[in-house]
């Protein structure tokens, strides 16, 4: 669907910058509303390098987030709508449902509060269980009440990423990959010229999905973000041997509601792993996955933020607490120890980390929803770290509603 022009470089309509799964999803949604050339380009040599493929795996409910926010709204209808497209593309996922537990009487206030966001966020079915009732439904936990939310899943993201990047191909849109964009200027008065590492891509319109990078491109697109990424790690367990029958499910602490971050937590995985985890620890690179992984680039463009720098001073506590568990596995299975009293350290063995692209305000505040900015002939996704990959469908519909408002894309029939 791209045209070659006498220069050399191709011409769409839209470009998704960013081939994860909200990248993705988007491009989807964009041509089942709009009639348009459209190209996705990815940096790496595949997609769902990044965040799509180092996570959990969890579908969930919609339960913690703030009602009327965007993230209540679009995960409560995108995992409606990602379950459905599983169903009908053959991707394996299971409902298997999630136990959330006060471990005591002091986070019972908290568990309740999150009990009446599950019901302002359309989660009718969450049932509240006493602690007898918690150890019917996961007998090796601990706690003195818990929720049960029947509405959360298990699905492999990474698969679910590919399911989306064939679709879109077989509409006849391209999915470019070691695409990554060097540079991005206007084009006249009728577009955009995006100059690639494989060539210059004009296009009428551009989507930033690019997570880890997105406010790099914004910036590399003449807009200032007003926000700046900073990576946390969050670094996985998983149960190994007969440890794994302690997890039937998914066992969840009750979160801080202060953080966008929900705590270490048992999930099984549909392979039938056991994962714990993950923390959230600062990483010295943006795509750091491992812990001497270290980009010059990245941790300057940290240290000279002052948002970064108010963000320490806020929180150097949890800080140093998320840092020893990173470096002593005793500490990680005492944390882990508060959800099932019963694992050891012995029964943990390290897995594979992920990077969580999180978007922190100039005043130090982590900003806590999906971040969507409108620009000229552009739309920047700023902020869309958990649960975007649940919520991807939906997000990308939301985004195709602004594009075909502001693009003046043609409808199709």
């Amino acid at each position: 669907m791209d045209q070659a022009l006498s220069d050399g470089s191709s011409q769409f309509d839209v470009a998704v910058i960013g081939g994860g799964i909200v990248g993705l999803a988007t491009a989807l949604a964009v041509t089942a509303q709009s009639r348009c050339r459209l190209v996705v380009l990815e940096a790496e040599r595949s997609i769902a390098v990044h965040q799509s493929g180092r996570n959990s795996g969890v579908i969930h409910s919609g339960l913690y987030y703030r009602p009327g926010s965007l993230k209540a709204r679009l995960c409560v209808d995108g995992r409606k709508l990602l379950t459905r497209f599983c169903q009908e593309h053959g991707v394996p996922y299971e409902r298997c449902g999630k136990l959330v537990t006060a471990v005591d009487e002091s986070e019972v206030g908290a568990l309740r509060e999150l009990h009446r966001r599950g019901t302002a966020n359309g989660l009718h079915d969450i049932r509240w269980l006493d602690a007898e009732e918690l150890r019917r439904f996961e007998p090796h936990a601990n706690g003195v009440a818990g929720l049960l939310v029947p509405d959360t899943g298990i699905v492999d993201f990474k698969s679910v990423t590919n399911a989306y990047a064939d679709v879109l191909r077989d509409r006849g849109h391209e999915v470019r990959t070691a695409s990554r964009v060097r540079h991005v200027e206007r084009s006249g008065h009728h577009g955009l010229l995006v100059e690639t590492c494989q060539g210059v891509v004009r296009c009428g319109q551009l989507i930033n999905c690019a997570g880890l990078q997105s406010d790099r491109v914004a910036r590399m697109c003449g807009l200032d973000p007003g926000v700046r990424i900073v990576p946390f790690r969050g670094e996985y367990y998983e149960l190994v041997g007969e440890s794994r029958s302690l997890v039937r499910n998914m066992i969840y602490p009750v979160p801080n509601p202060d953080l966008p971050f929900l705590g270490v937590h048992f999930t099984r995985m549909l392979c039938g792993r056991v994962t714990v985890g993950p923390n959230a620890v600062l990483a010295f690179k943006r795509e750091g996955y491992r812990r001497r992984d270290f980009s010059l680039k990245d941790m300057v463009d940290c240290l000279s933020y002052p948002g970064f720098r108010r963000l320490v001073r806020q929180r150097w506590r949890m800080g140093l607490a998320e840092g020893w568990r990173s470096l002593s596995k005793k500490a990680y299975a005492r944390a882990a120890r508060r959800l099932v009293p019963e694992v050891r350290s012995h029964d943990l063995v390290r897995c594979d980390a992920g990077v969580r692209a999180q978007a922190v305000e100039p005043d130090g505040r982590l900003v806590d929803d999906f971040r969507i900015v409108q620009a000229e002939r552009m739309i920047h996704v700023l902020n869309a770290p958990s649960p975007a990959a649940t919520s991807s469908l939906a997000i990308g519909r939301y985004i195709a509603g602004l594009a075909q408002e502001q693009f003046g894309l043609e409808k199709q029939a």
